[in-house]
């Protein structure tokens, strides 16, 4: 490759972040207040509702999708604080072979 390929693609690499910005944008952190149940296929989602502690909808309590062992009291890290989780209809915990 010649040296001045090799020098134009450098300067691309640079200027391009691949969407790293987009994930170190604006994270808003949520107190976990309760949980409320799981859903999905095989019951690996947890569903809990929390507490919106800074930014635009500050105060704000929500229902959201959780992947992976979660208690009350954690805080997560929401990219965005408009969109919140459907309600869980059946009083069937999914998953879980009662």
């Amino acid at each position: 490759m010649a040296k001045s390929q090799q020098k134009s693609q450098q300067q691309q690499n640079q200027s391009s972040t691949k969407g790293s910005d987009k994930i170190l944008g604006e994270v808003v952190p949520a107190l976990v207040q309760e949980i409320i149940g799981r859903t999905g296929f095989r019951g690996e989602i947890t569903q809990v509702k929390c507490l919106v502690q800074k930014g635009r909808d500050e105060g704000r309590s929500m229902r959201r999708n959780v992947k992976g062992p979660i208690r009350p009291g954690d805080i997560l890290m929401l990219r965005e604080t408009e969109i919140e989780a459907r309600r869980i209809k059946s009083q069937v915990s999914k998953g879980a072979y009662t």
